[in-house]
């Protein structure tokens, strides 16, 4: 079965970002020229996705703004004459099918995932987390990388990437049962282990393929810190029925999620951009000595 649709989760507190994210949603905050969000959007639509399913928080509309058309705006830039933008604006709005579900409450990734149970229906589906950029530049996208990786195991397949061993308490870490390749056949999930206990040094990433089964799962979970669903749980309960496999993806991963991450992947990314000259110039007249 064809993977059509994809869940956006986007309704977290973004607390690691306050008090930045006090009145807009971390999803919105920019990176390089447009709010995070718009990344995974765009790689979900390159990917061949055809409808996105955004879960967003209960009046903080600023994500289904941002992804509607602004009449007003479009009409000064072209009276301004400045097309180009004109045509940076609209391509936003005409991006594909998205549709909003509000999260009332704030109960863990897993039950962001469960809001959208009505509108995935019986059918495969993707899930991209917004803090995870992933690019690959000439190549293809991470998410259709995973599509194509279901489509020839038919398992559900989750992004993975080894970390540095120091890091392992800030993943989810694979176990592995049996690996050949970028593939590998998950055995087991360990939530931010220590680094005595972790099975290995493969971290989970921010995409996935699943089952729709998994919903049934995220229903049973039993609810972890805080009250929260969280989706490893439920990917772990899944495993134990049909085969979950993680994928070593092509492409390089930006950390969006944390202040640091962030300020990285700007200077990252700008340099890949048409502002790099004057990044790269600007850095170098920094005087970097303790």
């Amino acid at each position: 079965m064809r993977v059509r649709k994809a869940v956006l989760p986007a309704a977290g507190f973004g607390t690691r970002f306050l008090p930045a994210t006090k009145a807009i949603p971390k999803e919105m905050i920019p990176l390089v020229d447009r709010p995070i969000i718009q990344y995974a959007v765009e790689e979900a639509v390159a990917s061949g996705i055809e409808q996105i399913i955004i879960v967003i928080a209960s009046g903080r509309s600023a994500v289904e703004e941002h992804f509607d058309s602004h009449p007003g705006l479009e009409s000064w830039l072209e009276e301004r004459g400045d097309i180009e933008m004109l045509r940076v604006v609209r391509r936003i709005s005409e991006i594909g099918p998205i549709a909003f579900v509000h999260q009332k409450e704030q109960l863990g990734l897993g039950h962001a995932v469960l809001m959208a149970k009505e509108l995935v229906g019986d059918e495969p589906f993707a899930v991209l987390l917004s803090d995870d950029v992933m690019l690959n530049p000439g190549g293809k996208p991470v998410t259709e990388q995973l599509i194509e990786q279901y489509q020839a195991h038919r398992g559900s397949m989750i992004a993975v990437q080894r970390v540095p061993r120091d890091d392992v308490d800030r993943y989810g870490i694979v176990a592995p049962l049996h690996q050949e390749g970028r593939l590998v056949e998950i055995d087991d999930l360990v939530e931010k282990p220590s680094v005595a206990d972790a099975p290995s040094d493969l971290g989970v990433l921010g995409r996935y393929i699943l089952s729709p089964k998994i919903f049934d799962k995220l229903e049973t979970t039993q609810r972890g810190a805080g009250g929260e669903i969280q989706l490893t749980d439920a990917i772990r309960a899944l495993s134990a029925e049909q085969p979950v496999f993680g994928y070593q993806f092509e492409g390089v991963r930006h950390d969006a999620g944390t202040r640091l991450g962030w300020l990285k992947a700007n200077i990252a990314m700008s340099l890949e951009s048409d502002l790099a000259d004057e990044v790269r110039a600007y850095v170098r007249s920094l005087d970097l000595r303790d």
